[in-house]
């Protein structure tokens, strides 16, 4: 088993449930939206569905690879998510401002703002979802609408790193990983795949014309 494999078995067995995403929902949303919020939101989501050119990938390919399997992405997400866009268009102050993916959940009457990074938590990141999810509240959420919610999904964190990033927040918002992105050049090509058949192909012959010498 090579060390990424074991890395994706050891963080699959730790994050196993919902409820446990890292998050600020309980100071700034009433408890029952809280409880419910954390009841659909993952701790960690599994994109094995998705694969990337190379290794090393930055986030426009990670969304890149996400948004070509948008119904798997839906399926990992939950029940409830809909898909509303990706890189969506938000003009403030005359500038352009786009998100990685926006969804609405029907079942909690909001959005859900989704900011992607392709690298560990760092406590920036908390400042710019922060931005984005008052900027939806301001220019697309309806008097209907419960509060948005922020959702970052990275590749690792640091659990301290991330409750201290929410302090002097006052949106809501979570923080999530994710694992078992798949990397296209891992997989053996058609010609490399060939390589391997022929090559098999003659140690076998050898073999059985050295058996047959032998008797």
């Amino acid at each position: 088993m090579s060390r990424d494999a074991l890395i994706n078995c050891i963080k699959a067995n730790l994050y196993e449930h919902q409820g446990n995403i890292p998050n600020n929902f309980a100071d700034h949303l009433p408890n029952i939206q809280s409880k419910l919020v954390q009841e659909v939101l993952k701790e960690n989501y599994d994109f094995g569905f998705a694969t990337v050119e190379h290794e090393i990938y930055d986030e426009s390919e990670l969304e890149e690879a996400l948004s070509q399997n948008i119904t798997d992405l839906l399926l990992e997400l939950g029940s409830g998510f809909a898909f509303l866009g990706r890189q969506q268009q938000l003009v403030v102050g005359g500038r352009t401002r786009k998100i990685d993916l926006l969804f609405y959940h029907i079942r909690l009457r909001c959005y859900i703002v989704c900011e992607l990074k392709a690298r560990p938590f760092e406590p920036e990141f908390a400042g710019k979802l922060n931005y984005y999810v008052n900027a939806v509240d301001e220019l697309m959420k309806s008097d209907d609408d419960n509060p948005t919610i922020g959702l970052l999904v990275c590749s690792d964190m640091n659990k301290t790193d991330v409750q201290w990033s929410f302090r002097g927040i006052s949106t809501p918002m979570g923080v999530a990983t994710y694992n078992n992105i798949r990397i296209k050049d891992a997989l053996p090509s058609q010609e490399q795949l060939a390589e391997r058949v022929r090559l098999l192909q003659k140690e076998l012959h050898e073999t059985k014309r050295l058996m047959n010498k032998s008797k």
